[in-house]
């Protein structure tokens, strides 16, 4: 006969409100094999779960019921109560009364009696329950970090500084991402390269770091702890052991009007290149999309001025194989080209610009050597309009969310402007002012207050040329919808924040979620913000969302930190909520007819087919084989095959039937 506890937790006012607790408890205690039940103020506090310890120790119950909040809020709480009290912890089980009770129902008899049909169906569970133990599986103590940007530069340090191994992957020629293209950085104008360069640069030169630029995630199988990568270094047809990084090569390629991506298309550069000064690694790569020699085979005019004989134009791209236990996305993010705006010129006027964009005119090492010019002609622009939410929170461009930089970086491009162009005047169309970060309020009141930036709260409807100016026309919201007309010199996009190109195809790859903006999901917002679905994936960054510097610094060490616990233990307890397949003795082995459906819908691609053999070595049964590690207990096998061959423990045909037959049978 079970012997039972129930425990119902009034979670303050939470439950305490609309379910009648005392009540709850009185009735459980009338269940069939319950044998102590009581109600208490705050189940998970100290004082609360010294009440289960003891219940258990004294009245030696074999197994606990606690009506509470959701079991993803408090279920380790509870079950490592009663581990500590000898109870083998998967022989506790919850009832959410918080979520699927007190919270969706008014105070009344209904509602107290739904809170009693809940726990009588986790009663009869827990008598179906068996005891399970945890998984062990062995941890590979090296990490990959996928995106070499301020977030992946961070996460990598970090974990490598933990004593560690690390694999960075960028697909770049070299590290540094958006921020090494930024000229300053808010809330305090210091200059970004001075921040980032030295942590490159530490990147590079720290011996826990192995990194791979150019290159990228082919494919990646395995589980938490035992991940195996291919990685494609792409070929760069220079071999970096003999190039010295002298440079001569890249000034004396004769192809040198490729537009250049660092510098956003603003200024050109050669086939053979360094993407900036401050590059690392500090070698050159040749675009073999643009090289003369690659594709007509004239040229190799690096090839012969090369002193050390380091270009290789045979060079092709090299799969590389690695193990790892842990991964870091950090891809970063992209923004909107000018082009997405056909109503502020189809992208086809000159100083029509991004934000990225002007970063660059503002930056010493830009093409204009930080004075701000315009594109078309080089001029001082004397006036110059800033357009704020350009294609962000607007579900007519299918980019409803916030780009979260935006209101801070235009503030920032205002002050810059203003900073250099002494009598110019900086006009901003916003729609809010949102600057919720340490600091960031009151800069974006300097740009307005000190540095006389004009505000202008309204869309612009649309941009024209007229004899030589942009006509910038908008609406004034605060002056009832007054009609505004600018004409600028230079009008600036704060173009919205998206997810990089192969954000999706990397994700199935990695068997991670995403969003409907191929952003990568979280495992949840606010209790596991920077895991994923997949065990031992991680994210950090602005892969996840548009994220600030700081943000996504912040991210990238709670991602290493994660990992660092994760590697700290040789071996890894894994939840054994997983899926098994049916065992039977010879001559029937499994009911499983070994049709290989679950084989093909495992998300996790956690299941292969098992030759069963007898001792003469014949093949006498194909069945299906589950392997733990790789099993997230997601249980789409169990609904799939078609032999109900398949249970998910803990959550079985036996405990699912028991709870339903509670509820018909009352």
């Amino acid at each position: 006969m079970s012997k039972i506890g129930v425990f119902i937790c009034h979670c303050g006012e939470n439950i305490g409100a609309t379910v009648d607790c005392e009540r709850v408890a009185q009735d459980a205690m009338q269940l069939e094999g319950v044998a102590f039940a009581t109600d208490y103020k705050y189940m998970c506090s100290d004082p609360g779960q010294t009440k289960i310890k003891e219940a258990i120790r004294e009245r030696g119950l074999d197994g606990v019921v606690v009506a509470a909040c959701s079991p993803r809020m408090h279920e380790p709480t509870f079950r490592k109560a009663c581990a500590e009290a000898g109870l083998n912890p998967y022989l506790c089980e919850m009832a959410n009364i918080r979520e699927h009770c007190s919270w969706v129902h008014e105070k009344g008899e209904a509602t107290t009696q739904k809170a009693v049909d809940l726990v009588r169906t986790l009663v009869e569970k827990v008598k179906n329950n068996r005891a399970l133990e945890p998984i062990k599986v062995p941890v590979n103590k090296t990490a990959i970090v996928i995106g070499g940007g301020v977030a992946g530069i961070q996460a990598s340090l970090d974990i490598a500084n933990g004593g560690h191994k690390v694999i960075l992957v960028e697909r770049d020629p070299s590290i540094g991402g958006h921020m090494s293209q930024l000229s300053e950085t808010f809330p305090t104008l210091d200059c970004s390269q001075c921040i980032l360069t030295p942590r490159m640069v530490e990147v590079a030169q720290h011996p826990n770091i192995t990194l791979y630029t150019y290159s990228e995630v082919e494919s990646m199988d395995g589980f938490i702890g035992n991940f195996n990568v291919k990685i494609r270094r792409k070929a760069k047809c220079v071999d970096e052991k003999l190039c010295t990084g002298c440079g001569l090569c890249t000034t004396k390629c004769p192809n040198k009007k490729i537009p250049s991506e660092f510098e956003q298309g603003l200024a050109t550069r050669t086939a053979i290149y360094v993407p900036f000064p401050q590059a690392v690694p500090n070698k050159p790569v040749i675009d073999r999309a643009n090289c003369r020699y690659i594709q007509t085979g004239k040229c190799q005019v690096c090839q012969k001025m090369c002193p050390t004989g380091a270009i290789n134009f045979e060079q092709e791209d090299e799969i590389i194989e690695v193990t790892a236990g842990a991964i870091v996305l950090a891809t970063g993010f992209e923004v909107k080209k000018t082009d997405f705006f056909p109503e502020y010129g189809y992208g086809k006027y000159a100083d029509v610009i991004t934000g990225l964009q002007f970063e660059r005119l503002a930056s010493a090492s830009g093409p204009t050597q930080g004075e701000i010019r315009r594109p078309s002609d080089g001029k001082v622009p004397e006036k110059v309009v800033f357009v704020a939410c350009a294609g962000s929170r607007d579900p007519v461009k299918g980019i409803p969310y916030c780009s979260k930089i935006c209101c801070m970086y235009t503030a920032k491009h205002a002050m810059l402007y203003k900073h250099k162009v002494h009598e110019g005047t900086p006009y901003v169309f916003y729609m809010d002012i949102r600057a919720a970060g340490k600091n960031y309020d009151e800069f974006t009141r300097r740009a307005i207050e000190e540095d006389g930036a004009k505000y202008i709260r309204g869309r612009v409807a649309n941009i024209y040329e007229k004899d030589g100016k942009l006509i910038v026309r908008g609406a004034d919201t605060l002056l009832g919808g007054k009609p505004v007309e600018i004409d600028a010199d230079m009008v600036v996009l704060a173009t919205a924040a998206v997810s990089c190109d192969g954000s999706e195809a990397l994700a199935q790859k990695l068997h991670v979620s995403y969003d409907p903006y191929k952003f990568f999901a979280e495992a949840h917002p606010k209790l596991k913000p920077v895991e994923t679905n997949t065990a031992g994936i991680f994210l950090a960054g602005a892969c996840q969302a548009p994220k600030d510097i700081p943000e996504s610094v912040a991210a990238a060490s709670g991602a290493a930190a994660k990992i660092l616990g994760l590697f700290s233990n040789s071996e890894l307890t894994r939840e054994p909520v997983v899926a098994k397949v049916n065992r039977l003795p010879p001559p029937l082995f499994s009911t499983c007819m070994g049709c290989g459906m679950c084989v093909q819908i495992c998300p996790y691609q956690a299941i292969d087919k098992e030759e069963i053999k007898n001792r003469s070595g014949e093949v006498v049964k194909i069945v299906a084989k589950i392997n733990p590690g790789l099993c997230q207990g997601c249980g789409t096998c169990v609904a799939f095959c078609k032999s109900k061959s398949i249970d998910l423990e803990g959550y079985t045909n036996k405990q699912m039937y028991a709870e339903v037959m509670a509820l018909i049978n009352e």
